[in-house]
């Protein structure tokens, strides 16, 4: 099996050995479904298997029977869990999104567990979206440690939608685009 330029594993060594005089950013992205989640999990395990110091929050889905019915919010460094959201109708949430319900102690969790990174071999943030980048709420701890510009490598799941506005917002930035990914 070869390996795609952009999987996990290819990337890992060039991830942890950036220029000391640039922090090292990819933004992953790529429509629902493509495996921005599969893949920011997979780079984590081969970091953990490695013995790389993780930090991070991943988003992974929450399934039922085959049908996704939440979503999670998990520490990479700890492996705490806590639900980050529940289908809409379902359980009652704090805040309203299209077809969730977030729950804002999670949120609030979350920021915590960013808020005390102070250094890592590598931070990966599963997702900064709408809520982040245009409405100042969510997980804003995430990206006070992106625009701090800290000297360890990032990789932080973008939506499709606000790709443009990631990259004005940190030019330095690569993007890793998983539409085109067998994954």
């Amino acid at each position: 099996m070869q390996l795609s330029k952009n999987s996990p594993g290819a990337l890992l060594a060039s991830l942890i050995s950036p220029n000391k005089n640039k922090p090292r950013l990819l933004l992953v992205t790529g429509p629902r479904g493509s495996g921005k989640t599969l893949w920011c999990m997979d780079l984590a395990g081969r970091a953990h298997a490695r013995g790389l110091n993780l930090c991070g929050l991943v988003s992974p889905s929450i399934f039922l029977n085959d049908k996704k019915i939440g979503i999670g919010l998990k520490d990479l460094k700890t492996g705490e869990q806590n639900r980050l959201a529940y289908r809409k109708g379902d359980e009652e949430g704090d805040i309203q999104t299209q077809d969730w319900q977030m729950v804002a102690e999670t949120m609030e969790w979350g920021n915590s567990v960013l808020e005390r990174i102070d250094t890592c071999d590598l931070f990966i943030l599963d997702e900064i979206g709408p809520f982040e980048l245009e409405h100042g709420i969510g997980l804003v701890a995430g990206l006070d440690i992106i625009d701090a510009a800290k000297d360890f490598p990032c990789a932080v799941v973008i939506r499709p939608s606000l790709i443009k506005k990631a990259l004005t917002r940190w030019s330095w930035s690569e993007v890793i685009d998983l539409s085109s990914e067998v994954y």
